[in-house]
């Protein structure tokens, strides 16, 4: 949509209201730019300056029978709590004795305010108490502002609307909107995730597609007058326009607009109300600041000597004992990297493990691709000025924790940062770091582990299978964990980022994306660099329409903290909820628990190449229980699937199957489907083969029901006449089914211990299997629907 935005009235406010002093506007100044956004008209204001005289002919000139009081200070703008928002009628003498009212009673009522928030207390008031809080207050206040009072069309609940940009610190200008009003917090914790409030990167939307995805909120049936009993209020139009306005806006007084005079650190907008087909608005803050200086850009196209290094130098190998140092190198080479390519840097010792020493870096015959750093801490900052200043490797890796990640090693933090940073303006930019504080990473394309993890501890798999995941993570323990957890996961890079001190999450899924041999990239994260979450959603974005598919895990939910300086939105959409948002709508899917981590991670990997057209469930089990439990689970608060409607072919075969093994009596055809504890072994596999085949069916879960005496799910020896390594055993059958059908398929071991090896069997044999149908269900639906996000995103179909 054409916005018609007049920027140099809206940068002249902001820079007339820095000449003033202050880093925000009043509430009349908000309305001013809103004016000259292109948006709604704002109502009719007259700011009465404290120890002015309005003459009546000035207060007259306020249309309507109604006018509204606000006080205006630089320090309240939450008004309502404390007194400072009033209707009154349009008489100048209640006007002026009303207005007189508040500014006395305004300045007791905030002070007492502030005694029960303590926490929110503005900083200029830090140290007040009692007749001095009081007294600071009212020397604060400017004056009163009178307003047009726009009575609303209704006032019900919903028909208020909270819109906003604000600058965050990883994910830049992020546009939030939703149920508005002074309870619009309340709305947000209540209701379930996405109902109450939605947000998006202003970087990766526009108002027509940010309007699809507000749509999906209870805000949007209440204006629109979807829900029973209400009339539509606004049109969409007149939402697209807004957010257009406010997306635009966001865009231009953007932290990462090189151009921007001003940065937009929050402009919040609530409520809007709606008056006749206008939106009005009656509350509005706007907080700006300067742009400040952009992170230095590392060298990421070295990150290819990071993964696939040709050469690797170790310093921190001790020749006497088995430090970690030690244990990387043996894990290096137990990987198969050539040893005449690895240098220990380890003076007065010729060789340890077979493996070449030199004295210093200056002794290295040649630049190293990868230098590992297993040293101390302390001895960090002067061997990195010493690999800088010799250029002795193109990418460094640093195990040793210390910077940043501790109280206390802060300094040490900045130190090494700036002398990074240093060398990445020079040149060819120097070497990257990874870390510090990585566990290490384990490279299969690269034939290298640096994790410091004996390998009696964390077996590594060594078979010369395509791997074609990529596993990131900001915790080492949280990586290794997983993977020895889940050791089908089996990633072709497995990387331990730690305190991100040069390289970012951003830098790394920036470089992976263009990995043609990598399908899946699974991420672990805590904490993103300032506008590094902006930079890694525009990765995941170019990844999903490289064709991969990326899995993503946030740690660390709390809520940002709130300020008395503030608007609602830092409440209603705090870091996690952003954090979300954004990686959402760049493609990713974001898993709620490590379990769901893991499981989408699998299914990812397994079911890349499965076709994905819908998201109709067929669910077949053996055991009553297990086909109820499974229709039971297609939903959840952001997936949802739907059984099936079988074709009349379908039905057709599924009888004379089921007739054919004499069940007929006994079995329904129906979704889901029990087909009773007799059914055996080729029976479950020819159900599942002629679901698949049906059209009507985007999706099957089978349970294999172990326990029955008719299928062969123990070992030879175990039970007579059964085998596990029969060809009609469901371990033989199932595969070679999977394997000619192109959408998903999951197995159900829903069984004790004692059937593991059926597990085992089937999974070895590429068959996903879990061992409860609920857990089955939920994460194919949830799955399903990040595969159809992230098509629709490909195909430019998507909402957000």
């Amino acid at each position: 949509m054409i916005t018609s935005i007049n920027y140099e009235e809206i940068t002249n406010l902001f820079a007339t209201a820095e000449a003033d002093g202050r880093s925000f506007l009043y509430e009349h100044e908000t309305y001013h730019l809103l004016k000259n956004s292109g948006a709604e008209t704002p109502p009719l204001v007259n700011f009465m300056v404290k120890g002015s005289k309005q003459t009546d002919e000035e207060l007259n000139a306020m249309p309507g029978e109604k006018v509204v009081l606000k006080i205006v200070s630089p320090t309240i703008f939450h008004k309502t709590d404390i007194g400072g928002v009033k209707i009154i009628e349009k008489r100048p003498d209640l006007i002026r004795s009303s207005s007189r009212r508040m500014l006395d009673e305004v300045p007791v009522k905030f002070a007492e305010w502030i005694g029960r928030n303590p926490d929110l207390r503005p900083d200029d008031y830090l140290g007040l108490s009692g007749e001095d809080l009081e007294n600071a207050i009212k020397s604060d206040i400017k004056g009163v502002l009178l307003c047009q009072f726009m009575p609303p069309d209704s006032m019900a609940f919903g028909n208020e609307l909270i819109v906003s940009i604000r600058r965050t610190r990883e994910f830049g200008m992020v546009i939030t909107a939703g149920l508005g009003g002074t309870d619009t917090e309340l709305y947000a914790q209540r209701f379930k995730k996405g109902q109450a409030v939605v947000s998006a990167s202003t970087e990766l939307t526009d108002g027509t597609r940010f309007f699809e995805l507000f749509k999906k909120t209870i805000a949007f049936k209440k204006l629109a007058g979807i829900s029973r009993g209400q009339e539509r209020i606004v049109s969409d139009d007149q939402l697209i326009e807004c957010f257009s306005s406010f997306i635009e806006m966001a865009n231009t007084y953007s932290p990462i607009n090189a151009d921007a005079p001003f940065v937009i650190d929050e402009l919040e907008i609530n409520p809007f109300a709606f008056t006749d087909y206008k939106m009005v608005p009656l509350d509005g803050i706007c907080r700006f600041s300067h742009p400040f200086t952009l992170p230095v850009g590392r060298p990421v196209e070295k990150i290819e000597a990071l993964l696939h290094p040709k050469s690797i130098a170790i310093i921190g190998v001790s020749d006497k004992k088995m430090n970690f140092g030690r244990i990387i190198l043996k894990n290096i080479m137990a990987q198969g990297f050539p040893v005449d390519g690895i240098t220990i840097l380890k003076p007065d010792v010729d060789a340890i493990d077979g493996v070449k020493c030199v004295a210093g870096l200056s002794d290295l015959k040649e630049k190293a691709d990868l230098f590992v750093v297993a040293v101390s801490a302390a001895q960090v900052p002067d061997l990195i000025d010493e690999i800088i200043d010799l250029d002795a490797a193109n990418s460094v890796m640093l195990i040793p924790g210390g910077f940043g990640e501790k109280k206390g090693s802060e300094e040490r933090a900045e130190l090494i940062v700036e002398k990074i940073n240093n060398a990445h303006k020079k040149g060819d930019g120097g070497p990257v770091f990874l870390g510090g504080n990585s566990m290490g990473v384990i490279s299969h394309p690269g034939s290298y582990d640096t994790v410091f993890i004996p390998e009696e501890k964390l077996p590594k798999q060594k078979s010369d299978k395509k791997r074609n995941s990529a596993f990131i993570s900001q915790s080492g323990a949280f990586i290794i964990t997983r993977t020895s957890k889940v050791p089908l996961l089996d990633p072709a890079y497995l990387m331990s980022i730690g305190n991100q001190n040069d390289l970012t999450i951003g830098d790394l899924v920036s470089f992976v994306k263009d990995l043609d041999h990598i399908d899946v990239i699974a991420i672990y994260m805590e904490g993103f660099n300032d506008l590094d979450g902006l930079y890694f959603c525009k990765a995941i974005r170019q990844a999903v329409l490289n064709g991969k598919q990326v899995i993503f895990y946030k740690a660390g939910r709390t809520a940002a903290g709130k300020s008395a300086t503030s608007g609602h939105t830092a409440s209603v959409a705090g870091d996690y909820m952003v954090c979300e948002s954004c990686v959402h709508q760049a493609g990713a899917v974001v898993a709620d628990t490590f379990t769901q981590f893991e499981d989408l991670f699998w299914l990812a990997t397994r079911l890349h190449g499965n076709r994905v057209k819908g998201n109709r469930l067929a669910a077949v089990s053996g055991a009553g229980f297990e086909a109820v439990g499974m229709a039971d689970s297609i939903q959840g608060e952001d997936y949802q699937m739907e059984m099936a409607e079988f074709s009349a072919d379908t039905r057709e075969k599924l009888t004379a199957l089921i007739k054919a093994s004499r069940l007929d009596s006994l079995v329904d055809v129906k979704n889901p489907m029990d087909i009773n504890p007799a059914a055996n072994d080729r029976l479950h596999a020819e159900v599942v083969r002629t679901l698949a085949d049906d059209p009507n069916v985007d999706g099957v879960v089978v349970g294999l029901d172990p326990l029955s005496p008719a299928m062969q799910t123990l070992p030879s020896g175990t039970r007579d006449h059964e085998s596990l390594e029969s060809e009609e055993s469901i371990v033989s059958l199932l595969p070679e089914v999977i394997e000619n059908v192109d959408i998903p398929v999951l197995g159900v071991v829903d069984g004790g211990k004692l059937y593991d090896s059926m597990v085992n069997g089937l999974e070895k044999r590429g068959v996903c299997v879990f061992r409860s149908s609920d857990r089955a269900v939920s994460s194919l639906a949830k799955y399903i629907s990040f595969r159809m996000h992230i098509e629709a995103i490909r195909t430019g179909q998507t909402n957000n």
